[in-house]
């Protein structure tokens, strides 16, 4: 068995049973402690377990950093997701865009593009937009501000977006599983996610390597809601094929 079709089961083990042993795997793979370990070593560094002293056990939810932490994190995979997402944007499109620092990344990318209609809580968005030129008709939502993200949520924003509909929501989370779909560090940025989930045609996902694997302890979506995923080249192949089997359109 190779290691990209050990590793998914090793990690669905860990899951399932919380902690294993390196001993224990290794028995049940037919494998050496050192083949183990490696494995443990790959899916550690992505996130998707956490090591300890002879095994492994299921990752902790996450906790995000601020935002002018996570703004200099994965910079030039944001970048690239943004130019993307502006493949994938049609002229005239009306947007749901949330909070996030990918999001952010791809305001120049979408400010070229001719006719759109954002709705957005983010005020960061909104000016970059603005400064970039775009035509675009922004609609910032009201509510309680949040100084770090530059965002405003609460139920005012909740219930603004009531309101309106869009050809697409694009939205940036903290984590991302194939299994458990999107997910969010922040309860008030999951509830308004999960809002414009509702009142959007279609869902787009902005995520870079880094949040796949992980777990968060809000839920935006599961993953059959998800329409589209755009991520970078360094995914690895186990969450490529898993987003794939899920009937979910993958773009690195």
């Amino acid at each position: 068995m190779k290691p990209h079709e050990r590793q998914p089961q090793i990690e669905a083990i860990i899951r399932r049973e919380g902690e294993v042993s390196v001993e224990m795997l290794a028995q049940r793979f037919d494998v050496s402690s050192e083949t183990i370990r490696r494995d443990l070593g790959v899916l550690a560094e992505s996130g998707r377990i956490q090591k300890v002293h002879g095994g492994a056990r299921r990752p902790l939810l996450i906790r995000e950093p601020s935002h002018d932490e996570r703004a200099t994190v994965a910079t030039a995979a944001k970048a690239a997701i943004g130019r993307r997402l502006a493949d994938a944007v049609g002229p005239g499109e009306t947007l749901f865009i949330d909070t996030g620092s990918t999001t952010l990344a791809a305001a120049e990318a979408l400010a070229v593009i001719p006719g759109l209609t954002v709705i957005t809580n983010s005020c960061r968005l909104a000016e970059r937009l603005a400064r970039a030129g775009s035509d675009a008709a922004i609609h910032l939502l009201g509510g309680r501000y949040g100084s770090d993200n530059a965002q405003t949520t609460g139920i005012a924003v909740i219930e603004q977006l009531q309101t309106f509909r869009a050809d697409r929501a694009v939205l940036t989370v903290a984590a991302l599983d194939p299994v458990e779909g999107a997910m969010d560090a922040s309860l008030d940025e999951a509830q308004i996610a999960r809002a414009m989930v509702r009142n959007a045609r279609s869902v787009t996902i902005l995520a870079d390597s880094t949040k796949f694997g992980r777990h968060a302890a809000f839920a935006v979506c599961p993953v059959q809601d998800i329409d589209l995923v755009i991520s970078d080249d360094s995914l690895d192949r186990a969450h490529r094929e898993a987003l794939r089997d899920r009937g979910v359109e993958l773009w690195t």
